[in-house]
């Protein structure tokens, strides 16, 4: 299901397209309610793309999960899920908030131009919640649902003891994004961001990764753009005898002495994702890399290639070089660039500034002639001081307009008129001329209310989405009481399921190491007769290292056996290996210990235990809804849905 919080309202009120106009059918009924084939093909295609796994998108599988849905919404209404006040509250909220995006007034292209500018000039930082839709999930509400608990664990716990559990990389990420600004993210993903106040969390959103949610921690000033390389040796290190300042300083020794900044980087980066590339990193503007230390070192170079003097950030030592810098350019520079940037972007939707004029030819409007004449007649000099009022034997049943059903009162147009006043304290003016201008106000909202209202039951697009907003939430409540609350909390099972499934959690193959660098091959040589002889590492370095040169460097860990830092034909096996030539440099390593692949505790494991005992749970909870509610499938329905589909 797609959350757009925007829309192209003119094509939406010239083109009101419909699963109705085709005959519809009933395709297969769930304890005696029906569920029709237009509602299976909307969400069938509207899936189809998300879904990686090709075996999803047969028919019949994809029926199986649609089907398991219904079931699920079968429950929670038996359960009476849908009458709690604390579910109601929340759909009422949500349904204010998307309404309100929905219609939205939008902006021409200018506009829309002006706002990105104004947006690039400023960066957002924030952390976010995102549950991934791929070829496993089950349905689009799972991962709904998903978010949605999400989202409540944030705002009790804290988004980082809720990340330390929660967060595995795969399906479910809670991460820092840092700093970003106009068109570094998908619209959905910006907008949110930029709409969220500082300190506070949005809704659940969604973009094509998913569904998120977006915590925003602060909003600044940008200063530019920069390309920039580093290396870094972090502050928590497995040698325990390494000390991160003494090896950043060694590092910058080899530097000054000539050696190549992307082929040391190659070498003792502790940055695994930059130190294969030469520690590049990717452009970034001002804070983005959620570091003010390192962005000020990095934009306080001042010419390409310069190279920083080693520092501490938050999460290492660091030596920056500069590869590129691109100032903050004028409006009038980047307005090509901007604008067509707008119009490839989702933001163009945005374009249907005379969304009023159109409803005013979509709706049968009529008008009381006498209202503003009447209205005009009760004003006085009052209405300039803030102190009018209405009279006594105000007409408040008369009629001033009718929008298509609905009409609008004297009433209702006195109380507009009377919290309008504040606005003409200290004016003066004809009376007429305030009339005619509070009318016009008082009809544009009218009409915009009247179309908000009926939005539901006139827009399918719009009532397709508030269902499904309706439904998730409703099932968000069923699988927190049935499943994810009886996983957390049983330990007993989850033990139990851990013992009988503990061969699938596995360690790769890893060695415990002491590896031996140096840019000459001599010097590597060296060093391999000392470790061969069992010298100690301090011995080698007061032996190698003369003349304030820094030649040998040592690094210890345990690693997997094709980890990049590693040559990749090293020979496994424990001892002190011959001398291999591998990014830029010679290294002997010294294999401690080679660890075999091994099962994982339950604690290690936790994370990826919990989720299949879940699955378990669910699989086992499904099968008795089935046994719970009749299932009746239309077969004549079902094969005229395979052909449409098979036709498109």
């Amino acid at each position: 299901m797609k959350l757009r919080f925007k829309c192209l309202l003119l094509v939406l009120i010239a083109l009101n397209v419909s699963f109705a106009q085709e005959k519809d059918e009933v395709l297969l009924e769930v304890d005696g309610e029906p569920v029709m084939t237009s509602e299976f093909l909307r969400v069938y295609n509207k899936n189809l793309d998300l879904v990686k796994d090709e075996s999803q998108k047969d028919v019949d599988g994809y029926l199986k999960l649609f089907t398991e849905y219904q079931l699920k919404l079968k429950e929670a209404k038996r359960l009476k899920l849908d009458e709690d006040t604390k579910y109601q509250r929340e759909f009422l909220r949500y349904k204010k908030q998307l309404t309100k995006n929905y219609l939205s007034e939008n902006e021409v292209t200018d506009a829309l131009v002006q706002e990105a500018y104004e947006r690039n000039n400023y960066d957002v930082n924030a952390a976010h919640v995102l549950v991934r839709l791929d070829g496993n999930a089950k349905d689009t509400l799972k991962a709904y649902n998903q978010v949605l608990k999400l989202r409540e664990r944030v705002l009790e716990e804290g988004f980082d003891a809720v990340k330390a559990s929660a967060h595995n990389g795969q399906s479910v990420f809670l991460e820092d994004l840092g700093y970003f600004s106009a068109f570094k993210m998908v619209y959905d993903f910006e907008t949110a961001a930029f709409n969220t106040p500082k300190g506070e969390i949005s809704m659940p959103f969604r973009t094509q990764f998913g569904y998120h949610v977006v915590m925003v921690k602060d909003k600044r000033k940008s200063r530019g753009t920069i390309t920039a390389a580093h290396i870094m040796i972090a502050l928590q290190q497995n040698d325990t005898l390494l000390n991160p300042e003494e090896r950043i300083n060694d590092i910058y020794k080899k530097l000054q002495q000539g050696e190549k900044f992307e082929s040391l980087a190659k070498q003792f980066s502790d940055d695994k994702s930059s130190a294969r590339n030469g520690g590049k990193l990717s452009a970034f503007k001002s804070g983005q890399l959620s570091s003010t230390i390192f962005e000020d070192q990095a934009f306080a170079l001042q010419n390409d290639n310069d190279i920083s003097k080693p520092f501490k950030s938050e999460y290492g030592w660091h030596i920056v070089k500069r590869i590129a810098y691109e100032p903050i350019k004028s409006f009038e520079e980047l307005k090509p660039e901007i604008e067509s940037k707008v119009k490839r972007d989702s933001r163009s939707q945005l374009i249907n500034e005379a969304m009023v004029d159109a409803l005013k030819k979509r709706y049968q409007i009529s008008y009381n002639p006498e209202a503003k004449k009447y209205f005009t007649s009760l004003l006085n000099e009052n209405y300039f001081a803030r102190s009018w009022r209405l009279p006594e034997d105000f007409e408040i049943d008369k009629t001033v307009f009718t929008i298509g059903n609905q009409s609008f009162s004297y009433e209702a147009f006195g109380r507009h008129l009377m919290s309008a006043q504040r606005n003409y304290v200290n004016k003066k003016g004809d009376f007429s001329v305030v009339i005619d201008k509070e009318f016009d106000k008082f009809f544009e909202t009218s009409i915009l209310k009247y179309r908000e209202d009926n939005l539901e039951f006139e827009n399918k697009d719009f009532a397709d989405i508030l269902k499904e907003y309706r439904d998730g939430l409703l099932l968000f409540d069923l699988m927190e009481k049935e499943i994810w609350n009886k996983a957390s909390k049983d330990s007993v099972g989850l033990e139990a399921y851990y013992q009988k499934h503990k061969s699938k959690y596995q360690w790769s193959d890893r060695v415990d190491v002491v590896i031996a660098t140096a840019a000459n091959e001599d010097y590597a040589k060296k060093a391999l007769k000392m470790m061969k002889k069992g010298k100690s590492e301090q011995d080698i370095k007061k032996a190698l290292d003369k003349d304030g040169k820094k030649n040998i460097i040592f690094t210890k860990g345990t690693y997997n056996t094709n980890d990049p830092k590693l040559p990749s034909n090293l020979k496994i096996e424990q001892g002190v290996s011959e001398i291999y030539s591998h990014n830029d440099a010679f290294h002997v390593i010294d294999i401690k210990a080679v660890l075999p692949a091994g099962i994982k505790t339950l604690e290690e494991a936790k994370g990826n235990v919990i989720n299949d005992y879940q699955n378990e749970i669910e699989a086992n909870w499904i099968d008795s809804l089935y046994k719970r509610f009749k299932v009746d499938v239309n077969k004549k329905a079902l094969k005229k849905v395979k052909a449409k589909i098979n036709n498109q």
